[in-house]
């Protein structure tokens, strides 16, 4: 029988390996090629079409949402570059896109 300390590490290698699934690769630069527009309850988040730069994705379009301002030709660093945006759909009403 497992003593209370052993279940306790082997519950923290356990979360570190699942945590360890989208962040396997290092922070990648990517650069904002187009603003698509703003979303989120009061319009506070961007989405852009952004070019990654390095890393196994290296060439690969995707959108992202940012936080913050953001404009074209910025220079983002990813922590993941497997999970895409959805499209934004219909019109925006909030913020200085629309």
């Amino acid at each position: 029988m497992a003593t209370k300390e052993q279940r306790t590490k082997e519950n923290k290698q356990a979360s570190m390996q699942r945590s360890d699934r989208l962040t396997s690769e290092e922070p990648v630069p990517a650069v904002v090629e187009a603003v698509v527009g703003r979303t989120g309850m009061q319009g506070e988040v961007t989405q852009v079409k952004c070019r990654i730069l390095k890393g196994k994705n290296a060439g690969k379009q995707m959108r992202r949402n940012v936080i913050g301002p953001v404009r074209k030709r910025d220079v983002l660093i990813l922590r993941e570059t497997e999970i895409e945006a959805r499209r934004l759909k219909g019109k925006i009403s909030k913020g200085a896109f629309s």
